[in-house]
């Protein structure tokens, strides 16, 4: 059975894949940093729950130890896990959305690494955004040149180098960065855009269920990969 886990897992995206990974008979573990609702999130899912700030290094040991403890590896990580930071822009908050969208994705994998390497199949998706591309931001017929998402955008852009980098210094582990899709959830809902959940969360789902062959390094959207 494949392990997985899905950080951020609680709502949104991150709860509708790991739903859609659970029907194809993934063992899952839903890592949220709210405990409550984390909890019962899993238990609507028939996942497993594991506590998971990616922003608290001690979390996110804390919660790759019981997984290690359970299962003894790890196949397929999501690093979901995000933040908008739209609105007025000081340092604190610049911290605070590049440590939970481009920092976190360090801490997990980092962690995560000594399971991934014992799986037969190691997959790494991160999700990001094409808010990242310089392509896509300064293309006046993109959504994206609209939005005035100045640190979501720049920690994303991070996140889909950091996919990259993974990728090149981990061969054995295929490492992809996913453009989900504009989606209607609690960080867009100021937005009044996007489409379920559910559709978005698919295009993650491909991505986390490659076969040993498939590609690594890029960044890509349900339509094949984007320029950056």
């Amino acid at each position: 059975m494949t392990v997985t886990l899905v950080t951020g897992a609680n709502k949104g995206i991150g709860f509708e894949t790991a739903k859609q990974l659970r029907d194809l008979g993934h063992r899952v573990y839903l890592g949220a940093r709210d405990l409550e609702r984390g909890k019962t999130a899993a238990a609507a899912l028939g996942a497993h729950f594991v506590q998971l700030d990616v922003t608290d290094d001690a979390s996110v040991r804390e919660a790759l130890a019981a997984i290690d403890a359970a299962e003894g590896r790890l196949d397929v990580l999501i690093n979901n896990a995000g933040i908008l930071g739209a609105g007025e822009i000081d340092g604190p908050k610049a911290r605070q959305v590049f440590d939970t969208n481009a920092v976190g994705i360090v801490r997990v994998t980092e962690a995560a690494l000594p399971l991934l390497e014992k799986s037969s199949n190691p997959v790494v998706v991160n999700v990001s955004s094409s808010m990242g591309s310089f392509w896509a931001v300064n293309n006046p017929d993109r959504p994206e040149h609209h939005l005035p998402l100045t640190l979501y955008a720049a920690s994303k852009s991070a996140a889909t180098m950091l996919t990259v980098q993974y990728a090149k210094w981990h061969p054995g582990i295929k490492f992809n960065a996913i453009e989900p899709g504009p989606t209607a959830t609690d960080l867009t809902a100021a937005f009044g855009l996007g489409r379920p959940a559910a559709e978005s969360a698919r295009t993650v789902v491909r991505l986390a269920t490659l076969d040993p062959d498939g590609p690594t390094g890029t960044l890509t959207d349900e339509h094949g990969e984007l320029n950056w």
